[in-house]
């Protein structure tokens, strides 16, 4: 029966103690065993799970946070791998899953977009710029403002192709009746006689060129009627009309963020009425609706959300300090002293006197009897001393800091330790009397001075667009190792280990700063020479002292990004903004003819990518393919060197226009000229040629155009002959990467088109 007690007594503590235990405790150690293996995923639902058992348990909160962040950064990481890979859809998933783990992420969100982007460019459905368009707030009942001056709506938007040369007046009003349009004169406006050929150009750009060869500029009255005035400063204030347009900027945090953005647009465009509004973080303009586009264009590249960076730091330093001092300190000298035999001594009621009682060497020479007057011998004490210390201090510290870009964040972990300061004051004279001066006595005035003791960090990150971090850290590992005793006031000994540097890492790159490990051995020993040497013996005849010092400083930081720099193609576009004294925009179907869309691009344009061949609905019917080669498909020549390699046309019909878009490898290669082939030609008849050669970018705008009113030619031949020229060794392909051939008839023909190779030696 009492067995039977003692074992349900056992079994009622066995389940106190499983029942005592954290039901958390299992999920957390699972949690940091996945994170160990950088499994983050799994850690991240292991701390969850404790978290759940135990809500108010702060380390468990914090290693989940932690978690979420590592699992989404891993998720990120992955995505960009797979991206760089072309698997655009598997990165898409991935980027997702990291912004469901991490919903704070903002890299998450952007690389979700950046991806989105990519894959809607890829099946040919390109997102434009989405524009915000904010509540009005008008009354329905007020009268809707104009959003800027007339725009110019012609009757017809054909090709004007026209030769002449006449009074400036009369070419104005040929182009008008071409285009529908009523054109009327400024009074100052001087005729002149001008020469214009216009080959298949738009309306604006007829306008354009005959203003230009007649020192005037036009603008739209109505829908139908433009004005003409002389290009004079003046004239262009009297008769330039302007807009007024806010931009609300969403990133600036500073007055001065907002200031030096008013000042780069005022002295890039030349504004005169600009204004910003510092409470609604807002920018006003006033001026002509060229320069409030292009300001507008400025300052949605710069208004971007600056990067951001988390930075981890992990400082451990460990200090132990062993002292032993084991052992006897024998004495170091011994006192002996003879009794004087002359040795008198009296006495009296009112005086007494004495002689000494040692002798002195003088009397020990002349009366050795001295020795058998008596001596004394004075032994010092020994000292033994049995004495063992260790001191043992670890410090370990894993912060995290989150800051941006461009800014410093401080970090302090530890104590304020007060350190002793103060002024001496000397005493001074305040007066005269019979016996002396009188003095103040001096005054000592004692501050406390607090100084910050633990783990310092101060950064300053730059974040570039290629994931790298340019930061100048300053890391101050310092402890309190001891005191000693200064004036009477016990201050404290500091231990400090600083680093200070600028470094530039990749995002997740683990770099030391400082390691620095040091050990200290000191061994003193003191005793009698010849017997402190004996084994074991010694100990009873000297002492010994062994001090040993180790210290170990590690420090680590690993920086992750959590905001990108969000640059697009859009803000890296150049544009075209006029001349230096009249700033203006060109809208692309403006700087594009309908049947000559390449060969008048505007400088910088990015022409987007077309397929190679275009919808055969619109194709007249031709018994083969129609292609594009270059002949020959390779060349080899030298650094310095030219050579001409002709673009060839195969099995065309009624060819009477051929734009095109060469690309090439600016490093090795340029394009030098473009010769006429003679196949638009067909010997008697005159080609425009037209060539625009971008040598930065490695393009080259070629565009052949037939005289019009002629008919198309049919056949194989070559077209245009490129003049190549070898800058340096290396291979380049030449490309044909946008073509729009065109008929007689202005409907599109389709083309396939090749690649040549270059090796330049």
């Amino acid at each position: 029966m009492n067995i039977r007690k003692l074992y349900g007594l056992v079994v009622m503590v066995c389940v106190v103690l499983l029942s005592g235990c954290p039901k958390g405790n299992s999920e957390y150690n699972a949690g940091a065993n996945a994170e160990t293996l950088s499994d983050y995923d799994t850690a991240l639902d292991h701390y969850n799970k404790a978290l759940q058992t135990s809500p108010n348990n702060t380390e468990y909160r914090l290693r989940a946070a932690r978690a979420r962040f590592e699992a989404g950064q891993w998720h990120v990481d992955q995505g960009r791998r797979l991206r760089n890979q072309g698997n655009l859809e598997l990165a898409l998933a991935e980027f997702r899953k990291a912004q469901m783990i991490d919903p704070s992420s903002a890299v998450a969100q952007q690389e979700v977009q950046a991806t989105m982007d990519m894959i809607a460019a890829k099946q040919g459905q390109g997102q434009g710029t989405t524009q915000n368009a904010a509540p009005s707030g008008q009354n329905p009942e007020e009268p809707k403002l104009m959003a800027g001056p007339p725009q110019l709506m012609p009757m017809s938007r054909a090709p004007i192709n026209m030769k002449a040369t006449n009074d400036s007046k009369a070419v104005f009003e040929a182009i008008g009746k071409l285009a529908g349009l009523t054109v009327i004169f400024d009074p100052d406006f001087t005729a002149r006689r001008i020469s214009v050929e216009l080959t298949n150009v738009t309306l604006e750009q007829a306008l354009n060129i005959s203003a230009l060869q007649s020192k005037a500029f036009w603008r739209p009255v109505t829908a139908n009627i433009i004005f003409v005035v002389p290009d004079q400063p003046q004239k262009r204030k009297d008769y330039e009309e302007e807009i007024v347009k806010t931009f609300y900027l969403h990133n600036t945090v500073l007055p001065q963020e907002l200031t030096e953005i008013v000042t780069s647009i005022r002295q890039l465009l030349d504004l005169r009425r600009v204004q910003q509004i510092n409470a609604q973080n807002a920018i006003v303009i006033r001026d002509t609706p060229d320069r409030v586009l292009l300001a507008g264009k400025i300052i949605d590249d710069i208004d971007k959300a600056k990067p951001e960076v988390v930075i981890q730091v992990a400082v451990m330093q460990a200090r132990r300090d062993r002292m032993r001092n084991l052992g006897v300190t024998p004495p170091s000298s011994v006192t002996a002293s003879f009794a004087n035999p002359n040795t008198t001594t009296s006495s009296s009621s009112s005086s007494s006197s004495s002689s000494s009682g040692a002798a002195t060497i003088n009397q020990l020479i002349k009366d050795p009897t001295i020795f058998s007057n008596g001596y004394s011998v004075t032994l010092p004490g020994a000292t033994a001393s049995f004495l063992m210390t260790d001191t043992s201090t670890q410090i370990i510290d894993d912060p995290e800091i989150r800051v941006v870009d461009g800014q410093t964040a401080k970090l302090k972990v530890g104590d304020r330790v007060p350190v002793a300061t103060g002024s001496f004051q000397a005493g001074i004279g305040v007066g005269s009397t019979g016996t002396g001066a009188g003095v103040v006595n001096p005054l000592v005035n004692t501050q406390f001075q607090y100084l910050d003791v633990g783990v310092n960090v101060d950064v300053t990150p730059r974040i570039h667009p290629d994931h790298e971090i340019s930061m100048k850290v300053r890391v101050e590992v310092s402890s309190v190792t001891g005191e000693t005793n200064i004036g009477g006031i016990n201050q404290p000994i500091i231990s400090q280990r600083s680093i200070e540097h600028d470094i530039r890492l990749k995002d997740g790159e683990v770099n030391i700063l400082g390691g620095l490990i040091e050990r200290t051995d000191q061994t003193t020993i003191n005793g009698l020479p010849g017997l402190a040497k004996l084994p074991f013996f010694r100990y009873f005849f000297s002492s010994e002292n062994v001090d040993h010092q180790e210290n170990e400083v590690l420090i680590v930081l690993i920086p992750h990004i959590v905001r990108l720099p969000s640059l697009t193609a859009e803000n890296l576009r150049s544009i075209a903004s006029g001349t230096d004294t009249n700033a203006e925009v060109r809208l692309a179907d403006e700087v594009m003819a309908p049947s000559n869309p390449l060969a008048q691009a505007a400088p910088g344009a990015q022409p987007a990518p077309a397929p190679a061949t275009l919808p055969a609905a619109t194709n007249p019917p031709t018994a083969q393919n129609t292609s594009l080669r270059f002949e020959p498909g390779t060349a080899t020549l030298k650094a310095g060197e030219t050579t001409t390699i002709g673009v060839v046309v195969q099995n065309v019909q009624d060819l009477y226009s051929i734009p095109m878009l060469l690309q090439f490898n600016p490093a090795v290669i340029s394009i030098e000229d473009v010769r006429q082939g003679g196949f638009l030609s067909g010997g008697t008849q005159d080609v425009a040629i037209v060539e625009r050669v971008d040598k930065e970018r490695g393009q080259a705008i070629i565009s052949a155009t037939r005289m019009p009113n002629t008919p198309g030619v049919n056949g194989s031949g070559t077209l245009v002959g490129v003049v190549i020229k070898g800058l340096a060794p290396g291979n380049s392909q030449l490309s044909i990467v946008q073509v729009n051939a065109k008929d007689s008839q202005q409907r599109p023909i389709q083309v396939l088109t090749s690649e040549a190779t270059v090796r330049v030696q």
